[in-house]
């Protein structure tokens, strides 16, 4: 493990380290979790079905991050494909669970076999940054927009928080002491608590604790042509890539081959309990490298697991704590977090080399539609280096 650095410095307490875990939990708790939520009832599966599916996509992503993490000391945060959720919920349509989650497992195997051959490593090292970086700002671009548009939801709550964003930003001596990130979640939450939102929401059912269910699969010619190759390339193209990038631009060496055998593995696992695929996450990683030293951001992402793992056996009660939560308050969060990393994918896309595949790859990426059930991330990425390839190869030759 080369890629290991073991004399990364854990002594003072993980304050920023914290905040920009617990940050980036909101964000996987919250939207991610809705879209599982609706693509599970969009395709039929029960209340069991979709409690299953969630303590398997925190519980063990969660241990898969801190393990990751601690072996390469980088912050490696894993979770669950997005744009495969969306992908499943309409073939549960047309199959049955079981067969979902077969394909699960043949897409888990075809994972491994890509992360230890190297394949995956020799494909990301050939992709123009340029490009990668206008997909990653198309994806990220939405997260600040719904920054922006959280004004008209709760101008109150928004404009204090980023009001305490700015002015903390402007004053480096205070960062150190106090970063921006920190001061946003106290005041945000000191609003919320004014404004009454911090009542207890009703629990369904009385559950507390997650019930996690075994599913046999069903191996079938439609669900493998259907899922298989579809799920891979958007664990791969869709999500790995922007972890990927995103890490390197903040100065880490993400060992490719190992992340993707990672997700082959942690499918495997989760499959058995009817998750989706594990992939790598981008939005995540982005806020654990928002802040702090470089050196003990992978503290940040082991913060991020035992935050998931929790989430995930006690799965009903945080879920409605978060539903109870005002998406302008998530919003501002996951805006402001983000910020410095979509200026850095904005300045690297439209730089002096593939400015035209950069442009494209954001375009395609922005307007969000699939094609054959692939997101638009992959396809950003395919169109961008088509543009390049045709009008840009002198930016190839410079590269």
């Amino acid at each position: 493990m080369t890629d290991r650095n073991d004399d990364t410095p854990v002594s003072r307490l993980p304050v920023t380290e914290t905040v920009n875990a617990f940050v980036a939990f909101l964000f996987a708790a919250s939207a991610p979790v809705a879209i599982i939520l609706s693509a599970g009832v969009h395709g039929g599966l029960t209340e069991v079905d979709l409690a299953s599916w969630i303590f398997a996509a925190f519980v063990v992503n969660g241990a898969l991050s801190i393990g990751m993490s601690v072996a390469f000391r980088q912050p490696l945060a894993f979770f669950w494909t997005i744009p495969g959720t969306v992908l499943v919920g309409t073939a549960l349509e047309s199959m049955s669970l079981a067969e979902v989650v077969g394909a699960y497992l043949l897409t888990a195997a075809l994972l491994l076999v890509l992360g230890l051959t190297g394949w995956v490593k020799a494909a990301m090292d050939r992709l123009p940054m340029p490009i990668v970086m206008g997909m990653v700002a198309g994806v990220f671009v939405q997260f600040g927009l719904d920054w922006i548009l959280a004004f008209e939801t709760d101008f109150v709550l928004v404009a204090a928080m980023t009001a305490t964003f700015f002015a903390l930003t402007a004053m480096p001596r205070a960062q150190k002491v106090f970063p921006p990130m920190i001061g946003v979640l106290i005041v945000g939450l000191a609003i919320l608590a004014y404004q009454g939102n911090g009542a207890a929401p009703a629990l369904n059912g009385d559950r507390i604790f997650a019930a996690p269910q075994l599913y046999a699969p069903e191996f079938t010619l439609a669900a493998t042509l259907e899922l298989v190759v579809p799920l891979a390339i958007t664990v791969i193209a869709a999500q790995n890539a922007q972890g990927i990038v995103i890490l390197r631009a903040a100065g880490h060496t993400p060992p490719v081959n190992a992340i993707t055998t990672a997700c082959g593995g942690a499918s495997l696992v989760a499959a058995a309990f009817g998750s989706v695929s594990s992939c790598l996450t981008g939005p995540s990683n982005a806020i654990l490298v928002s802040g702090g030293a470089r050196e003990r951001q992978w503290l940040a992402a082991v913060l991020l697991g035992s935050f998931a793992i929790l989430f995930g056996v006690f799965a009903p009660v945080v879920t409605s704590l978060l539903l109870a939560t005002p998406a302008a308050f998530l919003s501002t969060l996951a805006g402001l977090a983000l910020l410095r990393t979509l200026q850095a994918a904005f300045q690297t896309s439209f730089g002096p080399t593939f400015p035209l595949g950069g442009l494209v790859a954001f375009l395609v990426t922005l307007a969000g539609l699939p094609i054959f059930n692939i997101g638009a991330p992959f396809w950003g990425l395919v169109f961008g280096l088509l543009a390049s390839l045709l009008l840009e190869r002198d930016s190839f030759a410079k590269e």
